[in-house]
């Protein structure tokens, strides 16, 4: 019995830490623009800093990790950089977990989102996420904050393609019509753009 015990874990020390990986969704917003997958793209990580490294090597995006006495954290990806009052920052399932990128032990099914971000006093930015809507062909947008409850937006501009469509007041659902293969996305002032969904 202990020989067994002793060869069991031998062999969950030695197995890579991909053998702990999850299918997630990953995304990565810019400053200015979305860097990858505006649809979230399916990816197989551990971490969400393994997720970065997924999308990374899918869309040929640089990133850059640094270590300080806190831990490990990503300090650049694309042209940005960090500085004082903003940075890279990530959301597992709307929330920002209280830990760094490589301690958060991802599920199957969750959605990892990479954003750049300027904080201020009451935190980062809150984040849009578009959903189909109950009535069928319609959409809504949902902002959530750094603990993922949602949040309250005036307005919210709704885009279809690359065309700006309409504005709205937040929370109301948008319904764009036929807008084949179009993708359709939401923006909002002071809040990290949406997902892309068709």
């Amino acid at each position: 019995m202990a020989k067994r015990l002793t060869l069991l874990l031998v062999l969950c020390l030695a197995l890579p830490a991909t053998a702990f990986a999850a299918t997630v969704k990953v995304r990565v917003e810019g400053k200015t623009r979305t860097l990858f997958g505006p649809t979230e793209v399916t990816v197989t990580a551990a971490t969400p800093l393994d997720a970065l490294e997924q999308a990374s090597l899918a869309g040929e995006l640089y990133y850059h990790v640094t270590t300080a006495s806190f831990g490990r954290y990503v300090d650049q990806v694309g042209r940005y950089g960090g500085d004082a009052s903003s940075g890279w920052v990530f959301k597992v399932d709307d929330a920002s977990p209280p830990v760094g990128a490589d301690k958060v032990q991802l599920s199957d099914g969750d959605r990892v989102l990479w954003y750049y971000a300027t904080f201020g006093p009451t935190g980062g930015p809150p984040t849009l996420r578009v959903q189909p809507a109950a009535k069928k062909g319609c959409y809504t947008a949902t902002a959530y904050d750094d603990n993922g409850k949602a949040a309250t937006l005036a307005r919210v501009t709704w885009h279809v393609g690359s065309k700006r469509s309409s504005d709205a007041l937040g929370g109301a659902s948008f319904c764009p019509g036929k807008h084949r293969g179009l993708l359709v996305r939401a923006t909002a002032t002071g809040a990290v753009r949406s997902n892309a969904v068709k």
